[in-house]
């Protein structure tokens, strides 16, 4: 039998966390103490991300080092849509004790693998007791002389571009949910997010006037974008990308597969507004920014509301 945290420890844990975690050129001194201490460089941007057991992951449909990765990916995605440059990370675990050290050391095997994925260094976190599984994972980043980017900068006339994928994990954990694991593509999407990391820093190169990561769906995420730059964004669906697998999912769960591109969230695509004509080559364009003319902040798909689902909200 495995043994369990209980019988480890915490302290023999920590140890079993920190013993190969390699520092990045920013931190003269990292895990071990109360605090880490690193070196700024430009406007420090800081952000926390929480993962529960039953709401964002199940741990028969997730594998432990999926876990891991989806939670450092999901942290420093948010440092990305600031258009920082990630850096650090603190991850806090709450586990029960007699969860065994196997779930735990495979979880951490995936954030390791994802900080390395990600370029940037674990300084530290917390380690305690609980009823349920949790991870929380804070992500800091820098500015390294760039302005930051809001949600609140879009102007009428720019272009909205994306970067990374959407649709492909809220496909996938359809497939989950009905107890299926194929389309592979679709569900490996839901289990490890691929984050176009380094997009952030490269749209504030190319003076993104807005950004947001899709987190929680294009039209919902994009929303707050419209709402807090006081503009109407107008989305064109023929540029949306649906693969044939997303399609095959819709079909056989009777959606339309729109449902999954627009609505999807936990892809963390990065996207954002930008100056006409200064998009990135990388960028896919999928509409633009409109003046209010009298209307709400709002999001129209192909000059109309969208009608269809809007994406996750917590607590809703």
């Amino acid at each position: 039998m495995n043994e369990t945290l209980a019988e480890v420890g915490e302290f023999a844990l920590i140890d079993r966390l920190t013993r190969d975690v390699v520092r990045g050129p920013e931190v003269s001194l990292g895990p071990g103490d109360d605090g880490a201490v690193i070196s700024v460089d430009g406007a420090l941007v800081i952000s926390v991300d929480v993962l529960n057991e039953g709401v964002h992951f199940r741990t028969d449909w997730v594998a432990p080092a999926d876990d891991g990765h989806r939670a450092i990916a999901g942290a420093v995605a948010d440092i990305e849509a600031m258009g920082a440059v990630p850096t650090n990370v603190l991850v806090a675990l709450s586990a029960p004790p007699d969860l065994e050290t196997t779930w735990f050391d495979r979880f951490m095997a995936g954030v390791l693998e994802e900080c390395e994925t990600a370029h940037v260094t674990l300084v530290g976190g917390d380690l305690s007791g609980a009823r349920a599984l949790a991870a929380a994972v804070t992500a800091l980043g820098m500015t390294r002389g760039r302005p930051v980017i809001t949600r609140a900068g879009a102007q009428p006339g720019d272009a909205v571009a994306i970067k990374g994928r959407v649709g492909g994990a809220a496909a996938g954990l359809a497939v989950l949910a009905r107890g299926f694991r194929s389309p592979r593509a679709l569900v490996s999407a839901y289990q490890r997010p691929q984050v176009p990391y380094g997009a952030g820093a490269e749209a504030a190169r190319h003076g993104a006037t807005a950004l947001i990561d899709v987190s929680d769906g294009l039209v919902a995420d994009l929303g707050h974008i419209a709402a807090l730059s006081s503009v109407v964004i107008d989305l064109d669906s023929g540029t949306l990308d649906i693969p044939e697998p997303l399609q095959a999912v819709a079909h056989a769960t009777g959606k339309d597969p729109l449902d999954f591109v627009l609505a999807g969230g936990e892809d963390h695509a990065l996207v954002g507004t930008f100056p006409f004509g200064g998009v990135p080559q990388t960028w896919t364009v999928l509409g633009r920014v409109q003046h209010l003319d009298g209307r709400d902040p709002q999001i129209l798909v192909d000059g109309q509301e969208w009608l269809g689902a809007r994406g996750w909200a917590h607590f809703a």
